[in-house]
């Protein structure tokens, strides 16, 4: 879960997390991007929770950079990413574990379902929209929704990945070097609910562009001498 300045979301966020009845054990690791609003005031109660496994950066570096972090520090099998803005739903988590108990895949992403009552803009899902379809033309390929913040895969996998993106163009990265490696995730319908500029948003139309300019990088990035076909 990367953290900044989520002080009135990332306490309820942390319960429904932990809430939610996983069937597998389960770590919450909580990475704090340099917050200053006084989000920092709140962990003593809520890493009391023997689940919960803190980490802090000394200054704000980007949510890809507190997810790089976070799976360093994860001891489990999976990893997947769950923000503090509470957009998404933690008890839906456990559909998407369920091709991978399944035996049916290992990379699994929530594809949101945008609807009047929950889209934080047009312009928004217009631009999400646009980076997917880029993404499936540079790819060859039909995925439904690259932006998601579920992205569920082996935190092995995610390693190997070497994201270098310390922003939101992580999702951008991981998804291209997936893609270029052949894996398609397996999707899943999940709800969303998107919250305004005002209350907290973050991803603006740079974020969009950024994105585009990473999924080129990854389709075209030269292979190093001798790899294989899958890199």
């Amino acid at each position: 879960m990367p953290v900044y300045n989520e002080l009135m979301t990332v306490d309820s966020a942390v319960k429904e997390v932990l809430g939610v009845d996983f069937p597998c054990e389960t770590e919450l690791i909580i990475v704090d991007d340099g917050s200053t609003d006084g989000t920092r005031d709140l962990y003593p109660a809520i890493t009391a929770d023997p689940r919960v496994v803190l980490r802090l950066h000394d200054r704000n570096q980007g949510k890809g950079a507190a997810i790089r972090t976070a799976a360093q520090a994860a001891s489990g099998d999976y990893v997947i990413m769950c923000d503090a803005d509470k957009e998404y739903s933690p008890t839906e988590i456990p559909f998407l574990l369920a091709p991978v108990i399944a035996g049916d895949a290992e990379v699994i992403y929530g594809t949101r379902i945008f609807g009047s009552h929950n889209a934080y803009s047009y312009l928004y899902v217009l631009g999400n929209r646009a980076v997917t379809t880029w993404a499936n033309i540079l790819f060859n390929c039909y995925i439904s929704d690259l932006e998601t913040c579920f992205k569920l895969l082996p935190a092995r996998l995610y390693r190997e990945l070497s994201v270098r993106s310390t922003g939101f163009g992580m999702e951008a990265e991981i998804t291209g070097k997936l893609l270029r490696r052949g894996i398609r995730p397996y999707e899943i319908p999940i709800n969303y609910r998107a919250r305004s500029r005002e209350a907290g948003k973050k991803l603006t139309w740079r974020d969009g562009l950024a994105a585009m300019w990473i999924l080129v990088r990854e389709r075209f990035r030269p292979r190093p001498r001798g790899a294989a076909a899958k890199t």
